[in-house]
């Protein structure tokens, strides 16, 4: 046993007088759903907070951990959803920052070099030391994470939602890697909501609701389906009820549109693509293949080399965010915190941020900050949004409340056309089914609506219409009647047929 706790959660305390552990060479899941406690109840363990109550015990020595240094100290890393990487700088600069030198002032790049590619051999972690990280891909970041970790010498390795930007491929050579961990006797602590995952990779699993441990699991005792329940309270919906309607007149229409990256590369090239009134069209794809680029030229965000955008017939100005606001666009980004809200402003002050200055909110220049507040509280009650009032700031939020946030904003103003891009990334199966639902209801009072993900359930639950995307281009467009995984996933793949 490397790890053992007495009533750890800050605010919303353990049962009383109970024992959690975590076993050396083990990978035990962390379930809940957003805002259970499940990354606070890490950050006490990577020292970010403090507990009000209980006992933490490393490997039989009680530990006092009041900084992330201490948490180091004691051989517990964190690698957090968001990465903690300086993208200018090289990846051994990143491993070895804060890290004492056996030169005294000087750095021992050359022995830290050693000791980077001895530990990237022993794990199989490999990615070019000497590059830049703003160059490399998620999953490289990630493994510079892990191996800033390992350098470390931590034996307990807490992940939250690690595989939440991670394409397939990359996910296996994760589930790899920590096999090889386990195998070396140090000990994983997996946050996820993707349950398949959890039941394929972890062998123990603590579900917690409302701040509280609810059920702890052998892997081989339960099921998904046991698991989701647990996690929510109650019992789930077997299936979307998706009703039948009749597509109408384009909403949106995307004409030979070509797209350049941040290097000046196409990435997206000569596409046609078409979204109906009253239709679910889903744009399937491995991450990294242009999506990104062709939501920030639908958002304004990215100028286009080429081609034309219409909404409801009329072309779109580019490079003009607030443009395709005025056109009815919804615009749900797939980072909720970076582009989505403004997380030092309150709720209230997020749910505004595109419409502030309309005649609803002020006049001749100055706030109507009542209108604000009751705007705000509606939505909040209707959008099942937790929060403390809508002048909580929107860091304190949940990542499913967050994106609750941003569903309001968006479709508050019964939008015609919505672009959803990876809309439940992150979130617990209750956010997630709630977003879809929503999702549905706007489809059936007539909106258009394109969800962009690289989740093949989410895809194919939701969409009318499937088109995959691969290196910038279509691959293939095709009814939910006519399509199957086996189908879609080759197209993902950049094969024809």
């Amino acid at each position: 046993m490397v790890l053992s706790a007495f009533r750890l959660l800050r605010n919303h305390p353990f049962p009383i007088n109970k024992l959690y552990y975590l076993n050396a060479g083990e990978i035990c899941a962390l379930l809940g759903e957003n805002g259970a406690g499940k990354t606070t109840l890490m950050n006490i363990l990577f020292g970010y907070y403090t507990c009000d109550d209980g006992e933490i015990f490393i490997k039989g020595e009680k530990a006092e951990l009041t900084s992330p240094r201490d948490a180091i100290s004691r051989g517990i890393g964190m690698i957090h959803q968001h990465f903690t990487l300086a993208p200018s700088q090289t990846v051994l600069e990143n491993i070895i920052i804060g890290t004492k030198s056996s030169k005294g002032l000087f750095l021992d790049i050359k022995a830290a070099t050693e000791k980077l590619l001895h530990l990237q051999e022993r794990f199989g972690l490999q990615v070019d030391h000497q590059a830049r990280v703003w160059s490399l891909s998620v999953g490289e970041q990630q493994k510079v994470e892990i191996l800033k970790a390992l350098y470390r010498d931590v034996d307990i390795l807490i992940m939250d939602e690690p595989t939440a930007v991670l394409a397939p491929i990359e996910i296996r050579e994760l589930f790899k890697t920590l096999k090889s961990l386990v195998k070396e006797n140090k000990s994983v602590i997996f946050i996820s909501h993707k349950l398949n995952e959890v039941m394929e990779i972890c062998d123990r699993i603590l579900v917690l609701r409302g701040g509280e441990v609810v059920a702890e699991k052998n892997k081989k005792e339960t099921s998904t389906r046991e698991l989701v329940n647990l996690m929510v309270g109650r019992e789930m919906l077997e299936r979307l009820e998706k009703k039948k309607t009749s597509a109408g007149e384009a909403v949106l229409e995307i004409k030979e549109l070509t797209v350049a990256n941040d290097k000046g590369l196409e990435a997206v090239k000569k596409i046609d693509l078409l979204v109906r009134k009253k239709e679910i069209v889903g744009l399937a794809g491995v991450s990294g293949n242009g999506q990104s680029e062709l939501c920030q030229a639908l958002f304004g965000l990215r100028v286009p080399l080429a081609g034309t955008i219409k909404i409801e017939g009329k072309p779109l100005p580019a490079g003009n965010p607030q443009s395709a606001i005025r056109a009815g666009m919804a615009r749900i980004p797939e980072d909720r915190i970076e582009t989505g809200l403004l997380m030092d402003l309150t709720v209230a002050e997020n749910m505004v941020l595109e419409n502030h200055i309309s005649s609803d909110f002020s006049k001749k220049g100055l706030i109507n900050f009542q209108a604000i507040n009751d705007y705000s509280d509606e939505l909040i009650k209707s959008f099942s949004i937790k929060t403390a009032g809508r002048d909580a700031a929107a860091k304190s939020l949940s990542g499913g409340n967050l994106q609750k946030v941003i569903l309001a904003r968006e479709l508050s103003g019964f939008p015609s056309l919505i672009i959803a891009s990876l809309p439940t990334r992150g979130l617990d199966v209750g956010a997630m089914e709630y977003i879809h639902q929503r999702l549905l209801e706007e489809k059936e009072r007539g909106a258009g609506i394109l969800v962009i993900s690289d989740d093949l359930d989410e895809i194919f639950s939701l969409s009318d219409r499937i088109i995959v995307m691969y290196e910038g281009e279509i691959m293939g467009d095709i009814t939910i009647d006519e399509a199957s995984r086996e189908q879609v996933g080759l197209w993902m793949s950049g094969v024809e047929k």
